[in-house]
């Protein structure tokens, strides 16, 4: 009997990550469908402020947790690949490792695991951003 609740409760909690996992994802595609309108209508990426406003309208916003949103180093070089915005993800589970949901300029939303990511980023990262983020 021990053994059979053991493996329900680990059971329990690798659902509860998975459900956490996709519902931050879920808000993220729709963080990126107000965004697409954005850019449709003015051009570009909206600023922080306008982000912001945006997710806390957003129904399961809470867990995107701390979004880092990189408008700012966005310009006409950057690619349709260039991460757009992210947020870490960490799980305590064999399952589900740990990770960043990552929206990239061209629309897509992805999991992407956190040692592709830390690769991914500072490649994508000016000299003037990594130094504004030190600080």
């Amino acid at each position: 009997m021990i053994v059979i609740t053991a493996i329900a409760v680990a059971a329990m909690i690798i659902f509860k990550d998975f459900v956490n996992r996709s519902v931050a994802m879920r808000v993220m595609g729709d963080l990126r469908q107000g965004i697409k309108q954005y850019r449709d209508e003015y051009g570009s990426v909206p600023p922080k402020s306008w982000v912001d406003r945006q997710r806390e309208n957003l129904p399961g916003n809470v867990r995107l947790g701390n979004l880092q949103y990189r408008a700012r180093w966005i310009d006409f070089d950057s690619t349709p690949d260039e991460i757009l915005a992210y947020t870490e993800r960490n799980y305590n589970s064999l399952f589900l490792g740990d990770g960043f949901i990552v929206l990239r300029l061209d629309g897509r939303v992805e999991w992407m695991d956190k040692q592709e990511f830390e690769t991914l980023l500072p490649e994508q990262q000016r000299q003037m951003e990594t130094e504004t983020l030190q600080q």
